[in-house]
């Protein structure tokens, strides 16, 4: 019997021929109940929260963080950070909305306005961008992620502003005699009465759960943030899976961007501003790892909704902006204890056979590597 197998048997008879461990379920689905106790909670206080037009709304909102903490759930889980995303996210916004305001070119004496569709891709590879830069910086330069992504999130946010000369891009639904209109398709509008938004959030995380689960690539991330010495000596690209994901964090932060204009039909180089807490938060609040190896998309995203449902809850009872910070701070506080007292009994209750310390599972992966040097490399071996 394999690892996974008999650690399976193992958890079903704890939970369910040993007695139920109501310690371990409340720990392992804190997000779930967190959710649902916040609806409650503010249904009872507000008549307006328990609406369908209200959650659609609130979902519209949460798409944006949703989006921003699948790209750090994707870092985090390799042991990175990636402080940028916020600023890389109003970055994206300028960016789009100078391309949709027209790009002079002066040489030739008049002015080209790209399609929607040339904008989003463009914006899309603006993120990359960022992303590569901070991905060379901490993977191929040894840059600490905390510093290369503070540093990347001042140059993101200062060129936003150099761009703008700090004002804001307005009216962006752009003109049909120009070709450009439909940016606020994305923020405004619904398929089969879901904001088209939410959808977006859903499809990029639905793609990233595949390639955590199902490929190659999602065993690297999860063995790099379990023990990247060991996996390299495995075989496993570990320069090129922290340059991956910090792309794909970018990306992410771009398209929340994009969102995130589309909605306001404007765009100013403060937008984003702290969400990369926001994001972290949804990350730690699904229940991952910050020094890596353990985490998935799932607990991400309704971690996303936590913050999100919370935050407006907030607003709708007429909490001060104030408080809310307060808030959300004290839930991150909250989530880094309740992982560390997870983890710390997970590690104490299931020692591996052979004494050596076991590195944390993809979702739904079907191989183990040890933190150690005698890992199992079968990880390594897809390449």
């Amino acid at each position: 019997m394999s690892d996974v197998s008999q650690d399976n048997d193992n958890e079903r008879g704890t939970l369910f021929g040993g007695g139920v461990d109501i310690k371990r379920a409340l720990l392992e689905g804190r997000a779930f109940f967190a959710l649902i106790a916040i609806i409650i909670i503010f249904s009872i206080l507000s008549p307006v929260y328990f609406s369908v037009d209200n959650f659609l709304t609130m979902s519209s909102h949460v798409a944006i963080f949703g989006l921003l903490s699948l790209g750090m759930l994707l870092v985090i889980l390799t042991g990175g950070i990636d402080l940028s995303v916020g600023s890389t996210l109003g970055l994206a916004g300028v960016f789009a909305g100078f391309l949709m305001q027209g790009v002079p070119l002066e040489m030739f004496g008049f002015v080209v306005y790209p399609p929607v569709w040339v904008v989003v891709i463009l914006t899309c590879a603006m993120g990359a961008f960022v992303g590569a830069i901070n991905g060379v910086l901490v993977a191929y330069f040894k840059v600490p992620a905390f510093v290369a992504t503070l540093g990347m999130l001042y140059v993101a946010r200062g060129v936003a502003l150099l761009m703008t000369d700090g004002l804001t891009y307005n009216n962006l639904e752009g003109s049909e005699a120009l070709g450009n209109t439909g940016f606020a398709w994305l923020g405004f509008n619904e398929l089969l009465g879901i904001p088209i938004s939410v959808l977006v959030m859903v499809a990029v995380a639905i793609m990233a759960m595949l390639a955590l689960s199902r490929t190659p690539f999602g065993r690297w991330v999860y063995s790099t943030g379990g023990n990247a010495r060991a996996a390299e000596l495995s075989g496993v690209p570990v320069n090129r899976v922290k340059v991956s994901v910090y792309v794909l964090s970018g990306i992410c932060a771009a398209i929340a961007g994009l969102v995130l204009s589309s909605q306001l039909t404007s765009a100013g180089p403060t937008a984003g501003t702290t969400y990369e807490l926001t994001a972290i938060a949804g990350v730690v609040i699904g229940g991952a790892a910050l020094a890596g190896g353990r985490g998935s998309v799932r607990g991400t995203l309704l971690g996303a909704f936590v913050i999100g449902f919370l935050s407006d809850g907030l607003v709708i009872i007429g909490v001060s902006a104030y408080w809310q910070t307060v808030f959300t701070g004290a839930v991150i506080i909250l989530a880094v204890m309740l992982n560390s007292i997870q983890y710390s009994s997970r590690k104490a209750s299931k020692p591996a056979s052979d004494g050596t310390t076991t590195s944390p599972q993809p979702e739904g992966a079907t191989e183990r590597s040890t933190a150690t040097g005698s890992t199992t490399g079968k990880a390594g071996a897809q390449s």
